[in-house]
């Protein structure tokens, strides 16, 4: 069975707005050598996937500079420090589509990227959203609000229309959620 690699040597190689870089030196249990890892140590995520009462899933189309285009994901972002996640869902939700929900549900929670990664990110369920006012988005952010019927969500993943591995898993723990409550949708 592994086991965790005790941890000799932790070095912060860089800190950045929403992420520090550190190396950390740990031994194999199992050979006794020394491997460096890098870790990007930052804050948890929220995703959420916001509903309409007429059954419209509320979509952002933004630019992502890492793949260089626009993808088409559901609103999210970081957990500020001290902050519940579930008030972080709401709280991106409104800042990103100007949606406000009548009831937030914790679908789930993954690791976002386990081998380079600390955190985890927390999908939440909106349900009964409502437009309240514009988006807000941040200054690094160029995205717009899309709605589209729910139960249009897995053509689109087929179509590589939605191709965000955190969405993805969203609407897994969606469709998980949605069997276990006999709901209608996808």
């Amino acid at each position: 069975m592994p086991k965790p690699w005790p941890l000799v040597d932790k070095t912060l190689e860089g800190d950045f707005r929403i992420f520090r870089l550190v190396r950390e030196r740990a031994r194999s249990p199992r050979t006794g050598a020394l491997h460096d890892f890098f870790v990007l140590e930052t804050g948890d995520w929220v995703n959420v996937i916001p509903l309409t009462p007429e059954g419209q899933v509320v979509l952002v189309r933004q630019y992502r500079h890492g793949v260089k285009r626009v993808t088409v994901e559901i609103p999210g972002g970081l957990v500020d420090d001290g902050e519940d996640p579930a008030v972080a869902a709401a709280r991106e939700l409104e800042e990103e589509t100007g949606y406000r929900a009548g009831t937030v549900v914790h679908l789930g929670s993954v690791d976002a990227q386990p081998a380079l990664q600390n955190n985890r990110c927390h999908t939440y369920l909106a349900l009964g959203c409502v437009r309240v006012g514009d988006p807000a988005p941040d200054a690094g952010e160029d995205l717009r609000v899309a709605l589209a019927p729910v139960d249009d969500v897995p053509r689109m993943i087929a179509a590589g229309e939605i191709t965000h591995a955190h969405v993805l898993a969203a609407f897994y723990w969606y469709e998980l959620w949605r069997r276990r409550e006999g709901a209608a949708g996808p």
